[in-house]
C-alpha cells in the first residue's frame, strides 16, 4: 500500500481510539475531571504517567539531541530518569497523603495562604504554558511531514483531537487514552530501532547493538562512528562533552528537579487511591520510561551513523573521506531526503558548485581535516540537518517497510498529544480550582466549577494553538525553560513543605518569587528578550554563559539554590506557621499505623 494512504490509516485509527476512549471515560465530576475519581490502578497510572512524561521532545527530539552531542547528551537521560527518582522517594507520596487535587492547593493550604497559593499558579502557568508550546509545534512537525498538510493545519487538527477527548473526558478521560497513546509511542519507538539494530549489528535488542559489532566486521558500532565524525571534523562521540563539565552538572541537576517539579506529572499522583500506591506509580512510569530511555542511545547512534552512511559513500567502504566520489550526487539523492526538504528541516546548499553534498565540520579546529576539505576542492559543509527529524526519519533512512514509518507518524503525534493533554489540564485546573474558585468564587458548586473547568480548558487549547502557530523566541529555543521554572520555583517549595515544618507561608512565597525573577532575568537576557539603549542585555551581565560558564537551558538549578536561601532567609526573621500547621506537616511525613518518635525513644 502506498505510504501516504498508509499513513492516513494508521494515524486515523488512533485518533478514532483515543475519541472513543474518552466517550467511554467522560468526565461525569470535578473529580473525574482533576484526579479520574482517585481510582486509577497504580500500573495503568504509571503507563499514563510515562506517556504524559515523555512528549514530542522525549519521542522527536531527544535521540537527536544525543546524535548531535554524543556523550554530553547523557545528561537528558540522566536528568529526566533521575527526576522520577526523586519524584517517587521525595514527593509523590506525600502529596497524596495530604489529599489535594492540585498543587497550587497543596501550597495555599500548607502555607495557609491564599496568596502563595496564587503565586503557585502564577509559576505553574508560565512553566506549562511555555512547555506547551513545544508540544504544540512537534504535532506541527509530525503533521506536515506525515499527512502532506501545512503545519499550521497540523496544530489546528491537533488542537480539534485535544479538545474531543480532554474538554470532555477530563483526567478520566484523559488517562485512558494515555494509556493507549503510550502502547502507540513505544511500538513506534521500539520497533524500528530493532529492525536497524538488526540490519547494522545483528542484534535484535538495540541496547545489545549499541554497543555490538557491525556486521560483516571486527569493528564495533561506536568504533566505527567515532572513526567517521572524527575524520569529517567532529567531535568524538563517545567522549565529547559541549561545554564544561560544571555545566553539564548544572544542567542535569535542573532537568532532575524541574521534572520533579513538573505540575502536569506531579497531578497524575493524586488520582491513585492509597498513598503507597503512588509510589507504586512512580516505580512503574520509570520503568515504562525506561523502554524508550534506554533506547534512545541506540537510536542515536545508528541514526547519526546511516545518516553519514548515506550522504558519504566511502563511510562503508573505507574509502577515502574526502575523494569526489565519496560524497552523494545531490541528483541521485534517496527519496527520504526529498520528502524532508519539503519541511524545511533539510536543506542543501551547493556552495562549490560540483553539484555534490559535503558535509563536514567546517568550523573544526583539526587543520588536517580543513586541509583536506580544501584540497578536495569543498568550500564549507552543505548539508544542514535539523536534530528533530532523527528519529523520525531513521525508518525512511534505513529503507523499512511502508507500514513501520506509517507507525513512527502515530507515535510522534501520540507523543506530542499525550503531553500537550495533560499541560492543558494543569492549566484547567490551576485556573478553574485554584483561582476562579478558591479565590473569586469559594462558594461555586461542584456544577459549575466543573463547567468552569471545561471552558478554562477550551480556552488553554485555544491559547496553546496560537501559541504553536506564533511561537515566542525565548520559549521556542528551549523547552529546558519550563523544567528551569519548575525547578527554581515549585520543587524547592515543594520540598520545604512537606520536609520544613517551620518554613512558613512568606519565606515560601519569598523564595518562589526570588527563584522565578532570577532565572527569567537569566534566560531572557540570553534570548534577547531585553534592550537598553540598543545594547543587548546580555552584554550588562558579562556576556554569554557568564555566570561560571553556565547555559540559560541549565540555569533552573541556580534559582532553585536562590529560592531555597531566600526563603529560609525571609523565614528567620518572620513569624513561624501557626501550630496547627506545624502538626499537619509531621502528620504527612509520619507513616500511618507509626508511632511518634519524641526524645524518650
Amino acid at each position: 500500500m502506498e505510504l501516504q494512504t498508509l499513513t492516513y490509516l494508521v494515524v486515523g485509527a488512533s485518533f478514532a481510539l483515543y475519541i472513543g476512549i474518552a466517550i467511554w471515560a467522560r468526565a461525569g465530576s470535578t473529580s473525574d475531571f482533576y484526579v479520574a475519581g482517585g481510582g486509577v490502578h497504580p500500573v495503568t497510572n504509571g503507563m499514563a504517567t510515562a506517556a504524559d512524561w515523555m512528549s514530542a521532545a522525549s519521542f522527536i527530539s531527544m535521540a537527536g539531541l544525543i546524535a548531535n552531542m554524543g556523550y554530553g547528551g547523557g545528561l537528558f537521560l540522566m536528568g529526566w530518569t533521575g527526576g522520577y527518582v526523586i519524584l517517587a522517594m521525595w514527593l509523590a507520596p506525600y502529596l497524596r497523603k495530604f489529599g489535594k487535587f492540585t498543587v497550587p492547593q497543596f501550597i495555599g493550604d500548607r502555607f495557609y495562604s491564599k496568596s502563595a497559593s496564587t503565586v503557585a499558579v502564577i509559576c505553574l502557568l508560565i512553566a506549562s504554558i511555555t512547555y506547551v508550546i513545544g508540544q504544540m509545534t512537534g504535532v506541527g512537525v509530525a503533521f506536515s511531514r506525515f499527512l502532506g498538510v501545512s503545519n499550521e493545519t497540523g496544530i489546528y487538527l491537533g488542537m480539534g483531537i485535544v479538545f474531543a477527548y480532554a474538554v470532555f473526558g477530563g483526567m478520566k478521560g484523559i488517562t485512558y487514552t494515555q494509556v493507549a497513546q503510550y502502547i502507540v509511542l513505544i511500538s513506534a519507538y521500539t520497533i524500528p530501532a530493532v529492525f536497524i539494530s538488526l540490519n547494522l549489528t545483528g542484534n535484535f535488542l538495540p541496547q545489545l547493538g549499541l554497543g555490538a559489532n557491525l556486521v560483516g566486521t571486527d569493528v564495533s558500532l561506536l568504533d566505527r562512528l567515532n572513526q567517521v565524525v572524527t575524520d569529517l571534523g567532529f567531535a568524538e562521540y563517545t567522549t565529547s562533552v559541549p561545554g564544561s563539565k560544571l555545566n553539564m552538572f548544572v544542567y542535569t541537576v535542573s532537568l532532575m528537579i524541574g521534572t520533579a517539579g513538573l505540575p502536569h506529572v506531579i497531578i497524575r499522583f493524586f488520582t491513585v487511591p492509597k498513598v503507597a500506591d503512588a509510589r507504586y506509580s512512580a516505580g512503574w512510569a520509570l520503568v515504562f520510561i525506561a523502554i524508550l530511555y534506554t533506547t534512545a542511545p541506540a537510536v542515536a547512534a545508528m541514526a547519526k551513523y546511516n545518516l553519514h552512511a548515506t550522504v558519504n559513500s566511502a563511510i562503508t567502504t573505507n574509502g577515502d573521506l574526502y575523494a569526489e566520489e565519496s560524497s552523494l550526487k545531490y541528483d541521485e539523492r534517496p527519496d527520504w531526503m526529498s520528502r524532508w526538504e519539503k519541511t524545511g528541516l533539510l536543506k542543501w546548499e551547493d556552495k562549490n558548485g560540483d553539484g555534490r553534498i559535503q558535509y563536514y565540520n567546517d568550523k573544526t579546529k583539526s587543520a588536517d581535516v580543513l586541509a583536506k576539505a580544501e584540497q578536495a576542492g569543498w568550500k564549507g559543509s552543505e548539508l544542514t540537518v535539523n536534530a528533530d527529524i532523527m528519529v523520525m526519519a531513521n525508518p525512511e533512512i534505513a529503507l523499512l517497510p511502508n507500514w513501520v514509518i506509517a507507525l513512527v507518524a502515530a507515535g510522534g503525534v501520540a507523543a506530542a498529544l499525550s503531553t500537550a493533554a495533560g499541560l492543558l489540564l494543569a492549566i484547567s485546573s490551576a485556573v478553574s480550582h485554584d483561582l476562579v474558585k478558591n479565590v473569586f468564587a469559594p462558594n461555586m458548586s461542584d456544577k459549575n466549577e466543573l463547567m468552569v473547568g471545561k471552558i478554562a480548558m477550551a480556552g488553554a487549547i485555544v491559547l496553546a494553538g496560537w501559541l504553536g502557530l506564533n511561537p515566542p523566541g525565548f520559549a521556542a529555543g528551549t523547552v529546558a525553560l519550563a523544567f528551569g521554572i519548575a525547578a527554581s520555583t515549585l520543587f524547592p517549595v515543594i520540598m520545604m513543605g512537606i520536609f520544613s515544618k517551620k518554613m512558613n507561608k512568606e519565606g515560601a512565597i519569598a523564595g518562589m518569587l526570588a527563584g522565578l525573577a532570577v532565572t527569567l532575568f537569566y534566560v531572557f537576557a540570553h534570548k534577547g528578550i531585553f534592550f537598553i539603549k540598543g545594547t543587548e542585555f546580555v552584554d550588562l551581565i558579562g556576556g554569554p554563559n557568564s555566570f561560571f560558564g553556565i547555559t540559560p537551558e541549565a540555569f533552573g538549578a541556580i534559582g532553585a539554590v536562590v529560592n531555597f536561601i531566600v526563603a529560609f532567609a525571609v523565614d528567620k526573621v518572620t513569624k513561624e506557621p501557626p501550630e496547627h500547621i506545624q502538626h499537619l506537616v509531621e502528620e504527612v511525613r509520619i507513616p500511618r499505623g507509626a508511632k511518634a518518635v519524641d526524645g524518650a525513644h
